[in-house]
């Protein structure tokens, strides 16, 4: 139960922080009425609800992962903090493509699907976030088109 409450509170404190720190962005006289803040205060704001509930209501009993879990979990945020880093000088695909595949392999250890699914998710979520949504995403590296 103690660990329980522990991490409530600390996800409660970084989701303040997260909220405190959405109203530093900075809106221009040519925003929408809801502006930039609104998502980020929104989502500090269901952590903040969701961190009281592990503070007031915990589990009697919280069983904790397994070392494996624990491991698997270090890779994926491994892979993340990775893709962030190469977005910039590889593009979008690239690192979209190889970051889902390494996640998609860790779900279901099979190299053929996982490569597929890679792939596809990477087109797609280029597709819809360059032409649906507006992005200015770059697909691949400045010198790789020649």
């Amino acid at each position: 139960m103690a660990s329980d409450r522990i991490f409530g509170l600390v996800m409660a404190v970084l989701a303040l922080a997260y909220i405190a720190s959405a109203h530093h962005i900075q809106t221009s006289f040519l925003s929408d009425p809801v502006g930039p803040k609104a998502f980020p205060m929104i989502i500090g704001a269901v952590g903040a609800i969701s961190a009281m509930y592990l503070v007031f209501r915990p589990d009697p009993d919280p069983e904790w992962p397994v070392l494996r879990t624990w491991a698997a979990l270090a890779f994926a945020v491994l892979v993340l903090v990775l893709y962030a880093f190469a977005l910039r000088p590889l593009g979008f695909l690239l690192p979209t493509a190889l970051a889902a595949a390494l996640l998609s392999y860790q779900i279901s250890p099979r190299s053929k699907f996982a490569a597929i699914a890679g792939i596809c998710l990477s087109v797609v979520l280029f597709l819809v976030f360059k032409f649906a949504l507006g992005l200015g995403l770059v697909a691949f590296p400045a010198g790789f088109s020649g």
